[in-house]
């Protein structure tokens, strides 16, 4: 993969301007960096807080040749990358929660933002990945749930470094998911870094309601099965999965 990095000082969101990128025909690897976003997004339509130098907040064209029902693995693959690039440059021991949120000692680090577009070239996935360089980024009703590089390393990160090992790591994972067993081999690489991946209490939020559960590992499209005390086995490709512990 060819990368291409624009870079902002200022933008509305880098999600926002590498789909309009996609839909005026841009090539795999074009990448969209921000040092401030003033409407940084998450799932769901939720805010993402991005002061300007407190964060890595970056967005990515992908063209997948995969099929569709493996698109969803792309969010994983993509927490995969982030999860060996903190491990890799600062020797942190990350937990990954479905479906995108890479977290340190249980508060959130790193959110990702998967959208797909479809444009005169054909089809094209973003993925966009906000990382916390510093705690000035949180306002404090987040200071809780949420860490940074700096307060988990005691040190300020470069954010060109990460940067530079998030786009090399980013490629290596990126191919193995578009091999020919690509699917299998991303959802073994998730569930060995995912303390969510079998076993873990939970609630499940899903847009008419919640329920709980345990949860049973991934099926091939990398939705979160979840067996309930009822014994069934529930499939979750849309929602928020909350550790019981902190949710009751």
């Amino acid at each position: 993969m060819n990368f291409t990095i624009l870079r902002f000082d200022t933008i509305g969101s880098t999600n926002a301007e590498a789909l309009a990128q996609a839909r005026r025909g841009a090539a795999e690897g074009v990448c969209v960096v921000a040092d401030r976003q003033t409407a940084g997004r998450g799932r769901h339509g939720r805010v993402w807080i991005s002061e300007k130098g407190a964060g890595l907040y970056f967005s990515i064209v992908l063209r997948p040749t995969l099929e569709a029902r493996f698109l969803p693995l792309i969010t994983l693959m993509t927490a995969v990358a982030v999860a060996e690039t903190l491990s890799e440059l600062y020797s942190l021991k990350t937990d990954i929660k479905w479906a995108n949120d890479v977290l340190v000692g249980e508060k959130k680090i790193c959110g990702i933002l998967a959208e797909m577009t479809e444009t005169d070239t054909g089809r094209a996935v973003i993925v966009g990945i906000g990382i916390n360089l510093k705690a000035s980024n949180f306002p404090p009703e987040i200071a809780q749930i949420a860490t940074s590089i700096e307060e988990e390393t005691g040190k300020r990160p470069d954010r060109e470094e990460l940067l530079q090992t998030l786009t090399r790591v980013f490629e290596r994972f990126y191919d193995i998911l578009q091999a020919g067993d690509g699917a299998q081999k991303t959802i073994a690489e998730w569930t060995r870094r995912s303390s969510y991946a079998f076993g873990k209490q939970v609630r499940v939020k899903l847009e008419g309601g919640s329920f709980f559960g345990t949860t049973d590992g991934l099926d091939e499209s990398g939705a979160l099965r979840v067996k309930t005390e009822t014994g069934e086995t529930r499939i979750v490709r849309a929602g928020d999965v909350e550790n019981l512990r902190k949710a009751v």
